[in-house]
Protein backbone atom coordinates (compact mmCIF):
# COMPACT_ATOMS: atom_id res chain seq x y z
CA UNK A 1 0.00 0.00 0.00
CA UNK A 2 3.03 2.72 1.06
CA UNK A 3 4.21 1.35 -2.65
CA UNK A 4 1.30 2.73 -4.16
CA UNK A 5 0.99 5.82 -2.24
CA UNK A 6 4.51 6.59 -3.34
CA UNK A 7 3.89 5.72 -6.76
CA UNK A 8 0.43 7.95 -6.82
CA UNK A 9 2.16 11.04 -4.95
CA UNK A 10 4.84 11.13 -7.76
CA UNK A 11 2.21 11.27 -9.94
CA UNK A 12 0.16 13.30 -8.82
CA UNK A 13 3.23 15.90 -8.34
CA UNK A 14 4.16 15.61 -11.65
CA UNK A 15 0.66 16.98 -13.29
CA UNK A 16 1.54 20.53 -11.64
CA UNK A 17 4.32 21.37 -13.90
CA UNK A 18 2.19 19.68 -17.04
CA UNK A 19 -0.44 21.57 -16.59
CA UNK A 20 1.06 24.76 -16.07
CA UNK A 21 2.66 23.73 -19.29
CA UNK A 22 -0.02 23.24 -21.24
CA UNK A 23 -1.91 26.62 -19.69
CA UNK A 24 1.04 28.00 -20.64
CA UNK A 25 1.22 26.61 -24.21
CA UNK A 26 -2.77 28.05 -24.71
CA UNK A 27 -1.95 31.44 -23.17
CA UNK A 28 0.56 31.97 -26.13
CA UNK A 29 -1.11 31.12 -28.96
CA UNK A 30 -4.23 33.16 -27.96
CA UNK A 31 -2.02 35.85 -27.78
CA UNK A 32 0.17 35.70 -30.61
CA UNK A 33 -3.48 34.79 -32.89
CA UNK A 34 -4.75 37.64 -34.75
CA UNK A 35 -8.23 37.76 -32.51
CA UNK A 36 -8.28 40.61 -30.45
CA UNK A 37 -9.90 40.66 -27.73
CA UNK A 38 -10.52 44.70 -27.42
CA UNK A 39 -11.76 44.51 -31.47
CA UNK A 40 -14.03 41.74 -30.02
CA UNK A 41 -15.41 43.52 -26.99
CA UNK A 42 -16.80 46.08 -29.32
CA UNK A 43 -18.17 44.66 -32.62
CA UNK A 44 -19.94 46.16 -34.39
CA UNK A 45 -19.84 49.36 -32.44
CA UNK A 46 -16.88 51.37 -34.28
CA UNK A 47 -15.56 52.05 -31.18
CA UNK A 48 -12.58 54.67 -30.75
CA UNK A 49 -8.35 54.47 -30.35
CA UNK A 50 -9.39 56.13 -26.76
CA UNK A 51 -11.86 53.48 -26.29
CA UNK A 52 -9.82 50.09 -27.85
CA UNK A 53 -6.43 51.49 -25.43
CA UNK A 54 -8.77 52.09 -21.96
CA UNK A 55 -10.15 48.80 -22.76
CA UNK A 56 -6.72 46.81 -22.93
CA UNK A 57 -5.71 48.97 -19.92
CA UNK A 58 -8.43 48.10 -17.79
CA UNK A 59 -8.17 44.39 -18.70
CA UNK A 60 -4.06 44.08 -18.03
CA UNK A 61 -3.70 43.88 -22.16
CA UNK A 62 -0.79 46.18 -22.01
CA UNK A 63 0.99 44.60 -19.45
CA UNK A 64 4.40 42.63 -20.10
CA UNK A 65 3.46 38.89 -20.94
CA UNK A 66 5.17 37.07 -18.08
CA UNK A 67 3.00 39.41 -15.33
CA UNK A 68 -0.34 38.44 -17.48
CA UNK A 69 0.52 35.01 -17.52
CA UNK A 70 0.79 35.12 -13.96
CA UNK A 71 -2.26 36.96 -13.59
CA UNK A 72 -3.54 34.53 -16.19
CA UNK A 73 -2.99 31.50 -13.89
CA UNK A 74 -4.10 33.01 -10.65
CA UNK A 75 -7.20 33.77 -12.24
CA UNK A 76 -7.88 30.01 -13.20
CA UNK A 77 -6.84 29.12 -9.70
CA UNK A 78 -9.79 31.07 -8.16
CA UNK A 79 -12.06 29.61 -11.01
CA UNK A 80 -12.53 33.13 -13.10
CA UNK A 81 -11.59 31.83 -17.03
CA UNK A 82 -12.76 35.44 -18.12
CA UNK A 83 -15.71 37.06 -19.34
CA UNK A 84 -16.74 36.22 -22.93
CA UNK A 85 -16.69 39.51 -25.20
CA UNK A 86 -19.78 38.44 -26.92
CA UNK A 87 -22.45 37.99 -24.38
CA UNK A 88 -20.48 39.65 -21.38
CA UNK A 89 -21.12 36.33 -19.27
CA UNK A 90 -18.31 34.17 -17.20
CA UNK A 91 -16.59 31.99 -19.44
CA UNK A 92 -16.76 29.57 -16.77
CA UNK A 93 -20.41 29.53 -16.93
CA UNK A 94 -20.27 28.18 -20.35
CA UNK A 95 -17.90 25.68 -19.80
CA UNK A 96 -20.11 24.23 -17.28
CA UNK A 97 -23.48 24.29 -18.79
CA UNK A 98 -21.37 22.50 -22.55
CA UNK A 99 -19.00 20.27 -20.45
CA UNK A 100 -21.57 17.72 -18.98
CA UNK A 101 -22.72 16.93 -22.51
CA UNK A 102 -19.46 15.94 -23.24
CA UNK A 103 -18.77 14.19 -20.27
CA UNK A 104 -21.53 12.32 -21.14
CA UNK A 105 -20.61 11.78 -24.77
CA UNK A 106 -17.17 10.97 -23.80
CA UNK A 107 -17.89 8.05 -21.64
CA UNK A 108 -20.85 6.82 -23.84
CA UNK A 109 -18.99 6.51 -26.38
CA UNK A 110 -15.57 4.81 -24.26
CA UNK A 111 -17.82 2.60 -22.91
CA UNK A 112 -18.75 1.33 -26.52
CA UNK A 113 -15.52 1.16 -27.24
CA UNK A 114 -14.32 -0.94 -24.87
CA UNK A 115 -17.62 -3.34 -24.92
CA UNK A 116 -17.22 -3.81 -28.11
CA UNK A 117 -13.51 -3.86 -28.52
CA UNK A 118 -12.97 -6.84 -25.69
CA UNK A 119 -16.06 -8.71 -26.95
CA UNK A 120 -14.43 -8.80 -30.74
CA UNK A 121 -10.62 -9.06 -29.49
CA UNK A 122 -11.13 -11.98 -27.02
CA UNK A 123 -13.20 -13.57 -29.85
CA UNK A 124 -10.57 -13.38 -32.37
CA UNK A 125 -8.05 -14.34 -30.12
CA UNK A 126 -10.29 -17.53 -28.92
CA UNK A 127 -10.58 -18.48 -32.21
CA UNK A 128 -7.09 -17.60 -33.61
CA UNK A 129 -6.82 -17.79 -37.49
CA UNK A 130 -9.82 -19.00 -37.49
CA UNK A 131 -12.84 -17.71 -39.56
CA UNK A 132 -14.45 -15.45 -36.86
CA UNK A 133 -10.93 -13.93 -36.66
CA UNK A 134 -10.98 -13.61 -39.83
CA UNK A 135 -14.01 -11.60 -40.22
CA UNK A 136 -13.30 -9.47 -36.97
CA UNK A 137 -9.82 -8.82 -38.86
CA UNK A 138 -11.56 -6.84 -41.27
CA UNK A 139 -13.87 -5.12 -39.32
CA UNK A 140 -11.33 -3.64 -37.39
CA UNK A 141 -9.62 -2.76 -39.94
CA UNK A 142 -11.98 -1.32 -41.63
CA UNK A 143 -12.75 0.50 -38.69
CA UNK A 144 -9.35 2.31 -38.22
CA UNK A 145 -9.44 3.42 -41.49
CA UNK A 146 -12.88 5.63 -41.48
CA UNK A 147 -12.82 8.70 -39.99
CA UNK A 148 -15.50 9.52 -37.20
CA UNK A 149 -17.41 12.26 -39.51
CA UNK A 150 -17.86 9.93 -42.37
CA UNK A 151 -19.43 7.24 -39.94
CA UNK A 152 -21.62 9.85 -38.36
CA UNK A 153 -22.80 11.14 -42.08
CA UNK A 154 -23.58 7.41 -42.91
CA UNK A 155 -25.43 6.92 -39.58
CA UNK A 156 -27.45 10.09 -40.32
CA UNK A 157 -28.48 9.21 -43.96
CA UNK A 158 -29.19 5.33 -43.41
CA UNK A 159 -30.40 4.98 -39.62
CA UNK A 160 -31.97 8.66 -38.90
CA UNK A 161 -32.86 9.70 -42.47
CA UNK A 162 -33.84 6.97 -44.54
CA UNK A 163 -35.21 4.32 -41.68
CA UNK A 164 -36.25 6.76 -39.10
CA UNK A 165 -34.42 5.08 -36.08
CA UNK A 166 -32.78 7.93 -34.56
CA UNK A 167 -33.26 11.84 -34.89
CA UNK A 168 -31.14 13.25 -37.08
CA UNK A 169 -29.60 15.96 -34.15
CA UNK A 170 -30.14 17.66 -31.29
CA UNK A 171 -30.26 16.44 -27.62
CA UNK A 172 -32.93 15.89 -24.68
CA UNK A 173 -31.40 15.87 -21.10
CA UNK A 174 -31.94 12.18 -19.60
CA UNK A 175 -33.42 13.92 -16.22
CA UNK A 176 -36.30 14.83 -18.92
CA UNK A 177 -36.68 11.90 -20.79
CA UNK A 178 -34.19 8.76 -20.56
CA UNK A 179 -35.29 7.39 -23.49
CA UNK A 180 -35.12 10.56 -25.80
CA UNK A 181 -31.83 10.97 -24.37
CA UNK A 182 -30.28 7.33 -25.46
CA UNK A 183 -32.12 8.10 -29.01
CA UNK A 184 -29.85 11.42 -29.44
CA UNK A 185 -27.23 10.27 -27.99
CA UNK A 186 -26.41 6.97 -29.68
CA UNK A 187 -25.53 7.49 -33.26
CA UNK A 188 -22.90 10.12 -31.91
CA UNK A 189 -21.92 7.78 -29.44
CA UNK A 190 -21.15 5.25 -31.76
CA UNK A 191 -19.46 7.20 -34.21
CA UNK A 192 -17.36 8.79 -31.76
CA UNK A 193 -16.53 4.88 -30.25
CA UNK A 194 -15.91 2.93 -33.54
CA UNK A 195 -12.89 4.32 -34.92
CA UNK A 196 -11.46 3.65 -31.16
CA UNK A 197 -12.79 0.46 -30.80
CA UNK A 198 -10.99 -0.84 -33.59
CA UNK A 199 -8.26 0.12 -33.10
CA UNK A 200 -8.48 -1.49 -29.35
CA UNK A 201 -9.81 -5.00 -30.47
CA UNK A 202 -6.35 -5.45 -32.51
CA UNK A 203 -4.58 -4.70 -29.57
CA UNK A 204 -6.66 -6.97 -27.18
CA UNK A 205 -6.29 -10.29 -29.59
CA UNK A 206 -2.41 -9.72 -29.98
CA UNK A 207 -2.48 -9.16 -25.83
CA UNK A 208 -4.35 -12.27 -25.21
CA UNK A 209 -2.94 -14.32 -28.15
CA UNK A 210 0.63 -13.60 -26.54
CA UNK A 211 -0.85 -14.63 -23.49
CA UNK A 212 -2.78 -18.09 -24.20
CA UNK A 213 0.50 -18.89 -25.26
CA UNK A 214 2.01 -18.79 -22.00
CA UNK A 215 2.36 -22.11 -20.24
CA UNK A 216 0.62 -21.14 -16.41
CA UNK A 217 -2.86 -20.86 -19.50
CA UNK A 218 -1.60 -25.00 -20.73
CA UNK A 219 -1.09 -25.96 -17.22
CA UNK A 220 -4.25 -24.56 -15.71
CA UNK A 221 -6.18 -26.45 -18.77
CA UNK A 222 -4.73 -29.56 -18.33
CA UNK A 223 -5.38 -29.72 -14.59
CA UNK A 224 -9.27 -29.55 -15.57
CA UNK A 225 -9.72 -25.85 -14.80
CA UNK A 226 -12.56 -24.84 -17.55
CA UNK A 227 -11.08 -22.49 -20.47
CA UNK A 228 -13.85 -19.98 -19.64
CA UNK A 229 -12.46 -19.84 -15.94
CA UNK A 230 -9.04 -19.63 -17.17
CA UNK A 231 -9.48 -16.86 -19.51
CA UNK A 232 -11.79 -14.62 -17.38
CA UNK A 233 -9.60 -15.06 -14.40
CA UNK A 234 -6.06 -15.20 -15.63
CA UNK A 235 -5.80 -14.62 -18.60
CA UNK A 236 -7.92 -11.45 -19.32
CA UNK A 237 -6.12 -9.33 -16.47
CA UNK A 238 -2.84 -10.23 -17.33
CA UNK A 239 -3.76 -9.32 -21.01
CA UNK A 240 -5.39 -5.95 -20.43
CA UNK A 241 -2.37 -4.12 -19.13
CA UNK A 242 -1.21 -2.97 -22.49
CA UNK A 243 -4.74 -2.50 -23.33
CA UNK A 244 -5.15 -0.62 -20.47
CA UNK A 245 -2.63 2.03 -21.06
CA UNK A 246 -3.28 2.57 -24.87
CA UNK A 247 -7.04 3.48 -23.81
CA UNK A 248 -5.78 6.19 -21.59
CA UNK A 249 -4.43 7.98 -25.24
CA UNK A 250 -7.50 6.71 -26.38
CA UNK A 251 -9.12 9.50 -24.23
CA UNK A 252 -7.66 12.04 -25.76
CA UNK A 253 -9.00 11.17 -29.25
CA UNK A 254 -12.36 10.77 -27.80
CA UNK A 255 -12.26 14.09 -25.97
CA UNK A 256 -10.98 15.62 -29.92
CA UNK A 257 -13.31 14.09 -31.70
CA UNK A 258 -16.31 15.40 -29.80
CA UNK A 259 -15.76 18.42 -31.08
CA UNK A 260 -16.36 17.45 -34.86
CA UNK A 261 -19.40 15.13 -34.11
CA UNK A 262 -21.04 17.63 -31.69
CA UNK A 263 -21.22 19.56 -35.04
CA UNK A 264 -22.64 17.18 -37.06
CA UNK A 265 -25.31 16.41 -34.46
CA UNK A 266 -25.99 19.90 -33.16
CA UNK A 267 -25.23 18.90 -29.80
CA UNK A 268 -24.65 21.84 -27.54
CA UNK A 269 -21.48 20.39 -25.77
CA UNK A 270 -17.86 21.51 -25.27
CA UNK A 271 -17.15 21.57 -28.96
CA UNK A 272 -20.16 23.52 -30.76
CA UNK A 273 -19.02 25.87 -27.69
CA UNK A 274 -15.32 26.69 -28.88
CA UNK A 275 -16.98 26.15 -32.56
CA UNK A 276 -18.48 29.10 -32.25
CA UNK A 277 -16.27 31.04 -30.33
CA UNK A 278 -13.93 30.82 -33.14
CA UNK A 279 -16.12 31.45 -35.48
CA UNK A 280 -17.19 34.76 -33.89
CA UNK A 281 -13.53 35.49 -32.31
CA UNK A 282 -14.48 35.14 -28.69
CA UNK A 283 -10.94 34.39 -27.64
CA UNK A 284 -11.59 33.88 -23.59
CA UNK A 285 -14.18 30.94 -24.55
CA UNK A 286 -11.57 29.39 -26.95
CA UNK A 287 -9.07 29.15 -24.05
CA UNK A 288 -11.25 27.84 -21.57
CA UNK A 289 -12.83 24.98 -23.29
CA UNK A 290 -9.05 24.04 -24.53
CA UNK A 291 -7.83 24.48 -20.93
CA UNK A 292 -10.67 22.57 -19.74
CA UNK A 293 -10.68 19.92 -22.15
CA UNK A 294 -6.55 19.13 -21.50
CA UNK A 295 -7.25 19.21 -17.79
CA UNK A 296 -9.91 16.37 -18.25
CA UNK A 297 -7.37 14.28 -20.52
CA UNK A 298 -4.92 14.79 -17.73
CA UNK A 299 -7.03 14.11 -15.09
CA UNK A 300 -8.58 11.16 -17.02
CA UNK A 301 -4.74 9.19 -17.64
CA UNK A 302 -4.31 9.77 -13.64
CA UNK A 303 -7.31 7.02 -13.07
CA UNK A 304 -6.06 5.40 -15.98
CA UNK A 305 -2.27 5.18 -14.50
CA UNK A 306 -4.24 4.19 -11.01
CA UNK A 307 -5.78 1.16 -12.74
CA UNK A 308 -2.67 0.27 -14.11
CA UNK A 309 -1.39 -0.08 -10.45
CA UNK A 310 -4.10 -2.38 -9.81
CA UNK A 311 -3.73 -4.49 -12.66
CA UNK A 312 -0.32 -5.21 -12.76
CA UNK A 313 1.62 -5.86 -9.16
CA UNK A 314 4.77 -5.88 -10.76
CA UNK A 315 4.82 -1.99 -11.00
CA UNK A 316 3.45 -1.84 -7.31
CA UNK A 317 6.80 -4.33 -6.61
CA UNK A 318 9.00 -2.07 -8.22
CA UNK A 319 7.89 1.19 -6.15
Amino acid sequence: MTAVVRILARRIALLVPLLLGIVLFVFLVMRFSDVDPASAFFQGANPTPEQLHDFREENGLLDPLPVRYIAFVGDLLQGDMGISVLNRSPVLDQVMTALPLTMQLTFLGLGIAVVLSLTLGVTAAIHRDGLPDQLIRVISLTGVAAPGFWLALLMIQYLAVDLGWFPTGGYINPADSLTGWLKTMTLPAFALSLPVAAGLTRIIRTAVVEELDKDYVRTAIGNGLPPVVVVGRNVLRNALINPLTVLGLRVGYLLGGAVVIETIFSLPGMGKLMIDAVKNGDPAVVQGVVITTAVGFVVVNLVIDILHLLVNPRLRGSA
